[in-house]
């Protein structure tokens, strides 16, 4: 009979594993201008995410979710509907979501952030913004010295509202004022909703103003100052087993070309340097 003293170390390694398993806590990217859809398709929205987020709360054994937050906000639409499935799937989960603001988690960005159960940001981040914002150009001048006739016609009296080769309309500026208006108290809402009474009642944070992750502390927009890696090793120990979830929907095919050599410019596509300008107008509304 074999003792089990006689059995080989590189056989007992072999032994599949019955101790206490590591704990497990999924980590995925949330980054990017929020937008129901993108011509080069860069923009974070549900659709974008939605695989991504099942993935990262299907785990046996699953601690908690953690989220990286980097936007600069955008679409109130999508940002709402990756909130709700956020949610959604914590409540069905019963899996706590720790959100974690980089670069900035603001306007859209911070609904992002208060998906969390727990909202921590760098010292350096940017928190906040939570106002709407809309606007535009005007070209009437520049198309009466081209010689350009503006021809539009409608079936409705406020179709045209807002029209950029029209002079511009006090009544139309005033009914978009009460659509912001009206928005804007969703925002509101929604962020008293998540935060609760850890919300300072000592100054107007609701104004559109944002600020770095101390102020943000101390007016409950944020719990905590910290990293990832660091908060998560202290919530759930150091052999805390971090696992990555992709949201990139590209193909392997496509990712591979995306290492190739930079494309010539001219065949950069018109849409392309469009998506590019409104991308970079909207990050450098905080700076970045």
């Amino acid at each position: 009979m074999t003792k089990l003293t006689d059995i080989p170390r590189k056989a007992w390694d072999a032994l599949p594993f019955t101790g206490e398993p590591k704990p497990v806590v999924t980590h995925l990217e949330l980054s990017g201008v929020i937008a129901a859809s993108s011509r080069t398709s860069k923009s974070l929205n549900l659709r974008r995410v939605e695989k991504a987020l099942d993935e990262a709360f299907s785990p046996e054994g699953l601690k908690a979710v953690a989220l990286s937050v980097n936007s600069p906000g955008g679409s109130p639409v999508q940002s709402r509907l990756i909130l709700d499935r956020i949610r959604l799937l914590a409540k069905e989960k019963e899996v706590p979501v720790l959100t974690f603001v980089e670069d900035v988690g603001a306007s859209g960005g911070y609904i992002l952030a208060i998906a969390g159960d727990e909202v921590y940001a760098d010292p350096s981040s940017i928190v906040g913004s939570i106002g709407v914002i809309g606007g535009g150009f005007g070209f009437p001048e520049a198309i009466a010295k081209l010689g350009i006739e503006r021809r539009i016609y409608t079936a409705g009296e406020n179709k045209s509202q807002l029209d950029p080769f029209q002079p511009e309309n006090a009544a139309d500026v005033e009914r978009h004022q009460v659509l912001m208006d009206a928005l804007h108290e969703i925002f509101i809402d929604l962020v008293k909703e998540r935060r609760g009474e850890k919300l300072t009642t000592e100054k107007d944070i609701f104004n559109g103003e944002y600020w770095h992750a101390e102020a943000a502390r101390n007016y409950g927009l944020i719990d905590e100052i910290g990293d990832l890696r660091s908060v998560l090793k202290r919530k759930y120990g150091d052999d805390v087993k971090i696992k990555r979830i992709e949201t990139d929907e590209r193909s392997l095919i496509q990712k591979l070309l995306a290492r190739g050599p930079v494309m010539p410019s001219a065949l950069v596509s018109a849409d392309e340097i469009v998506d590019t300008l409104e991308t970079r107008t909207t990050w450098s509304r905080f700076g970045l």
